[in-house]
């Protein structure tokens, strides 16, 4: 095969075998065998199952061992049939397979592999990154396969729940746990790097929401049909607010809080990415189904809210010590880690761990809808540019070749965030005065929802309700966007479904 000769054979399965004995005891057992894997850091190390699978292969028998005489039979035999395959591939007879050749042979075969795929299983065994796989290669990575007759079925399913890419470029056993996992990663990398972006903005609102003033110059402007004073006054209000921010400790004071909002934003977001894939999937097995494609546009909204409520009440003290601390920054101050840990000290004294609960309930209130908008909305409109590009492009077979390119994701990341954000502002800016009460900035107090809502409203009016939203706005946008454009490609590279 491949014009090796036995003598060469012989030599590079006995090199093998006793890279795989490391005591040099003559027999595999079990945990010799899964021992030898790892020393050869073969992709099949971690795979219980499917190492004792190769085991029950290769053991003729049946002594619970293997001898080097079965390895050599197992691996002759395995040999043959994996050059078998390779040869109905190739049908230039070129010795060598390419993309081209390799998607033909699936198409025969009737297994469904879009294109993405189809590269990332090329890329795996294409050891050289020469563009095409030659026999060896093609033999060193399919070698232990347990089955007797390795169709081209049994050899996608083997890379499919076998590999996986590390950071290093090696490849290593997948599973659901590390599926989850990359969920996690992808939600937080997004998260964190859109919130450092938006920084700024974040602070410029949770200081308007902390303003107790009335604002009736600029509700008198508006129900004197005044558009054009009205905007004046909104916009006065932001430059005097963004005076007053950098006054008090200049581009230090802009970013104060990101510190904390870095450090909860990786648990926060990996939560309500990684909740809504589980919550998905969930919801699928209840419709009586596996895909969490499939699943009705009122499930999405619902595993949306879940995942929200659950990603709030995880990060919830690190939010509230945020919020404290931002609204305790005056000029000449504290600032950074010893405001933070002054802040802290004085929250526990006041209230003990009650304190960094302040405003829950209207905070998982406010959450559900948001979160469930917000992810459902993109979730809808990305299911409907996907039909649309297949419909345009009727040689596209696969959703995942039919994803909008990332400006697209962005302008639905926005919509669909900024749409839910002004859907529940007003919940959110009584969340946050409940967290942020008794401070510098804020020092009013309240004895609940009830009495927060009372207070905005009897003294700044309704209006009072929509403090901050436009900061909001500008931030939610370019946040949002930042974050699904982050998370997508980040699936895509973490090769996620």
């Amino acid at each position: 095969m491949d014009g090796e000769s036995q003598a060469q054979r012989d030599a590079r399965l006995r090199s093998l075998w006793e890279r795989l004995d490391t005591k040099k005891k003559g027999t595999l057992d079990y945990e010799a065998l899964k021992r030898g894997l790892g020393a050869v850091n073969h992709p099949l190390k971690d795979a219980d199952g499917l190492i004792q699978d190769m085991l029950t292969a290769c053991d003729i028998d049946r002594d619970g061992k293997i001898s080097y005489d079965e390895f050599c039979r197992f691996c002759t035999a395995t040999e043959k049939e994996l050059w078998q395959l390779f040869q109905s591939i190739d049908q230039d007879r070129s010795g060598r397979l390419d993309k081209g050749e390799l998607s033909s042979a699936f198409e025969r075969a009737g297994v469904t592999v879009s294109k993405t795929r189809l590269d990332r299983f090329f890329s795996y065994i294409d050891k050289d990154r020469d563009g095409t796989i030659d026999f060896g290669e093609w033999r060193d990575f399919l070698l232990f396969i347990p089955t007797n007759e390795p169709g081209l079925s049994a050899v996608l399913s083997y890379y499919q729940n076998t590999t996986k890419l590390n950071s290093e470029g090696d490849v290593h056993l997948s599973d659901e746990a590390v599926q989850g996992l990359g969920y996690f990663l992808a939600g937080g990398l997004a998260g964190v790097t859109s919130r450092t972006a938006t920084a700024p903005l974040d602070r410029l609102k949770v200081y308007l929401i902390a303003q107790t003033g009335s604002t009736k110059e600029t509700v008198q402007a508006v129900k004197s049909a005044k558009p054009v004073s009205a905007a004046q006054h909104g916009v006065r209000t932001l430059w005097t607010a963004c005076q007053d921010l950098w006054a008090a400790g200049g581009v230090r004071s802009l970013f104060a809080g990101n510190g904390l909002n870095v450090i909860k934003v990786m648990p926060e977001s990996s939560v309500k990415f990684g909740a809504y894939e589980a919550s998905k999937r969930a919801i699928a097995k209840l419709e009586g189904h596996d895909d969490p494609k499939r699943i009705k546009g009122s499930s999405s909204f619902v595993a949306g809210g879940i995942a929200g409520m659950i990603a709030q009440a995880t990060v919830y003290p690190l939010d509230t010590l945020k919020f404290q601390m931002q609204c305790e920054i005056v000029k000449g101050g504290e600032h950074g880690t010893r405001l933070i840990w002054h802040t802290a000290k004085k929250m526990w004294a006041r209230n003990g761990v009650v304190a960094f609960y302040k405003g829950l309930p209207m905070g998982l209130i406010g959450m559900f809808p948001y979160a469930a908008i917000d992810l459902g909305i993109f979730d809808t409109l990305k299911k409907r540019a996907i039909k649309r590009n297949r419909a345009r492009n009727p040689s596209i077979k696969h959703d995942e070749d039919a994803l909008p390119n990332n400006f697209s994701l962005a302008l639905m990341g926005g919509f669909s965030g900024a749409f839910g954000a002004s859907i529940v502002y007003p919940l959110n800016l009584l969340r946050t005065r409940l967290q942020s009460q008794g401070t510098f900035s804020h020092p009013r107090t309240y004895t609940g929802i009830v009495d927060v809502t009372r207070q905005t409203i009897q003294g700044e009016g309704v209006r009072g309700l929509f403090k901050g939203l436009t900061p909001n706005l500008l931030k939610v946008v370019p946040a949002v966007s930042i974050t699904y454009v982050v998370y997508e490609n980040s699936k895509k590279f973490l090769h996620l479904q």
